[in-house]
């Protein structure tokens, strides 16, 4: 039986009072490749990196980042574009980029390889089917998203969920849905989580902890503990004050220094 994200939280591996996840991409990418690309095409290359900045920052989570692998498939892939974009309909373009073969076999494949070498719990994270509607949005041609509802998002839920089952081999405690509204420029969709039941329905069958990332903290579905987010400016300046809550979420920016940062994480307890 695999660890869920919710025991991380009840007995951190790190032995702190509270579990501290800790999102170091942009991080690790500035300190350890020196703002070079990140090699997105060849899974264990990235492990390594990932399993480096691991060393470093010390998460009690290793936090995938699935959403940032497909925004680079897209970036990088033409015919994934031109399959996206080759209707109007509201999430079509979502559907597509989810059920697409060469891409579906990619990030499973990537997902493995990462679970299979990394240390601790892996927690997946992928944008909250609100936010892929209004980031997949402008491939049906069309600029505006405020026309989006929770109608759309509940069925964009549903693709998310069917997607989400090719992942059932492997090892992960969790999935964090990202819905931070800094992620789009648009007047920002926002629902409940119990709106992405589907999405409950599968984590809940594979007992994987179903979160929300919001700019301002995170909930756990079926569960009132929650996390408190970490204002990037903890990282950057002489501010040693956390917020509180039962856990706590972090990202590190990329201008943070080396020297401060392990600072601050040795001042975790």
């Amino acid at each position: 039986m695999n660890i869920s994200l919710t025991s991380v939280i009840d007995q951190p591996p790190s032995g702190r009072n509270r579990a501290v996840l800790i999102d170091s991409h942009d991080y690790a990418q500035s300190i350890l490749l020196q703002g070079k690309a990140v090699p997105w095409q060849e899974p264990m290359a990235y492990s390594n990196f990932f399993g480096q900045a691991q060393t470093l920052v010390k998460s009690d989570v290793a936090l995938l980042s699935l959403d940032r692998l497909f925004a680079h498939r897209i970036e990088v892939d033409g015919d994934l574009k031109s399959s996206m974009s080759s209707k109007t309909r509201t999430g079509f373009a979502l559907r597509t980029l989810l059920a697409d073969a060469e891409t579906l076999a990619y990030i499973t494949d990537f997902a493995t390889v990462f679970s299979r070498t990394q240390h601790a719990p892996v927690v997946v994270q992928i944008p909250s089917p609100a936010r892929w509607l209004e980031l997949t949005h402008h491939f049906s041609g069309a600029v505006d998203t405020s026309g989006l509802d929770a109608d759309n998002a509940e069925n964009a839920s549903m693709y998310v969920a069917d997607w989400l089952r090719s992942l059932a081999a492997l090892p992960i405690a969790g999935v964090l849905l990202d819905d931070r509204v800094t992620h789009v420029d648009s007047l920002a969709l926002q629902v409940d989580l119990d709106t992405y039941s589907p999405i409950a329905n599968v984590t809940d069958h594979y007992q994987w902890t179903l979160g929300l990332r919001r700019d301002d903290g995170v909930t756990l579905n079926g569960t009132t503990t929650s996390g408190a987010v970490i204002h990037p400016g903890f990282w950057l300046n002489d501010a040693n004050s956390l917020p509180a809550g039962d856990f706590l979420l972090a990202e590190i920016p990329s201008a943070a220094i080396p020297e401060e940062v392990l600072a601050k994480i040795l001042s975790f307890s």
